[in-house]
């Protein structure tokens, strides 16, 4: 057994860690602080340290370099109960063995510990270099799926390899997609997404490949298609799955050769760039089903990552309720508070919408809470005019003209967001506001 160096600020936690870590048979060395760790890294050449992020003035990102310049072949595991993709990044680009979300069990602890024992071997190359600028996100999230799909990124990200990110609608894709593109080599080229869902499929070909002028009945100019436009950048295929059947082929060649034929042209263009796609569907049950090429499937799916449902990691809830709240108020210039038995209330509920639903709730919370306070009673009220089949009428009920007022005043008189926030179509705020003499 290897003698392990453990940095853990709170009490009860160390204890309890050194406790069932001495059980397993190992010698635990214990800190509480980021200082205390680097003094004892800087006496000892520790084959295996432990350390929370979140310490003291420094974190636990600094125990990793120290750890690494000591002995670069040091497994460093890092822990935390408030993950980011800032985190993460900063520990798989600065070497860390592994990254586990707190709470976790500590069997769990035990076997990454037993996989970093098998895992030593004379390592080659310069010292990790001190992360100062890391990128910044709007991906919340500190649950164990989250972290995993961060260090997914994290990983993928400077390769140039193709991606499949699967989810419902409303879980985030497109945000993956972009945090994938502004970590790769490609980040200050374009990023193009497509909505391959709401293009007419007679269409789809024309505004990813081009036109010539000619080439059918109203092309009266030459067009430039996506993947040129996008050269040397990234193209994001977004619900892939509803592209007809005879396209695929197309798709499938583009993506082997990396040429574009333009309609109506006889000659190919080669151009560079990385292909993520999205979809919500059961792709290997299309597969099956014959509606989706193989081939393609197989061509796509080089990389998957897969994006939980916001039900399934309900523990991000509350990170994404108080970002959407920060993020509304500044926007609206309000001061609308949050209170706890809200928080709990949205946390208990399914949200079938994901965080796209959330976010539009707490944006018309934010606006038009009672008293600018998001308790249960708000929250309860807000998740029954969405369950609602009849929106309309629920969301303006018998305070509609006052509701009105604010939502236009906050968004300056915009009527498309405003109609958005109130959950009403675009027409029937303009009839209600003529009713209203505004």
């Amino acid at each position: 057994m290897h003698k392990l160096l453990l940095v853990e600020d709170d009490q009860a936690v160390r204890t309890t860690m050194v406790t069932c870590l001495e059980l397993e048979g190992y010698d635990v060395e214990a800190v509480s602080s980021t200082r205390e760790a680097i003094a004892r890294l800087s006496e000892n050449a520790y084959p295996i340290v432990i350390s929370d992020i979140y310490l003291d003035d420094r974190t636990g990102i600094d125990v990793l370099q120290s750890a690494r310049r000591t002995n670069p072949s040091c497994a460093v595991i890092l822990m935390s109960g408030r993950g980011s993709m800032e985190t993460v990044m900063a520990a798989t680009e600065g070497g860390a063995f592994e990254y586990l979300a707190k709470p976790f069990e500590m069997s769990t602890m035990v076997e990454t510990i037993k996989r970093a024992e098998q895992s030593f071997a004379p390592v080659d190359g310069d010292e990790a270099e001190p992360i100062d600028d890391l990128p910044e996100t709007e991906m919340i999230g500190s649950s164990s799926r989250m972290i995993d799909i961060y260090k997914t990124i994290s990983r993928v990200a400077p390769t140039d390899a193709t991606v499949l990110i699967e989810g419902e609608t409303g879980t985030g894709k497109e945000l993956i997609a972009r945090m994938i593109h502004r970590n790769s080599r490609r980040a200050n080229q374009a990023f193009v997404p497509v909505d391959c869902g709401a293009i007419a499929p007679s269409l789809l070909e024309s505004e990813l490949f081009g036109t010539l002028k000619g080439a059918y009945t109203g092309a009266d100019r030459d067009r430039m298609g996506v993947f040129e436009a996008a050269n040397n950048g990234t193209v994001f295929l977004d619900e892939i799955g509803d592209i007809e059947h005879g396209f695929q082929l197309k798709l499938l060649r583009f993506l082997q050769e990396r040429e574009v034929r333009p309609l109506g042209s006889s000659r190919a263009k080669k151009v560079d760039v990385r292909v993520i796609a999205a979809t919500n569907r059961d792709m290997q049950k299309m597969v099956e089903e014959g509606k989706f090429r193989e081939d393609l499937w197989y061509r796509l799916n080089v990389v998957r990552i897969t994006v939980p449902p916001l039900c399934e990691r309900a523990s991000d809830i509350p990170l994404l309720v108080h970002f959407f709240l920060k993020r509304y108020n500044e926007r609206y210039h309000l001061d609308t508070r949050l209170a706890d038995s809200g928080v709990r209330v949205m946390t208990e509920y399914s949200w079938p919408g994901n965080i796209r639903q959330l976010q539009h709730m707490m944006e018309r919370l934010t606006i038009l809470a009672p008293g600018h306070r998001i308790d249960a009673d708000a929250v309860r009220h807000a998740i029954d005019q969405m369950d609602s089949r009849d929106t309309a009428s629920d969301t303006l009920a018998d305070t509609e003209a006052e509701q009105i007022r604010r939502v236009m005043a906050a968004t300056n008189g915009n009527k498309s967001r405003a109609a958005k926030i109130l959950g009403i179509e675009r027409k029937t705020l303009y009839r209600k506001l003529e009713r209203m003499g505004l």
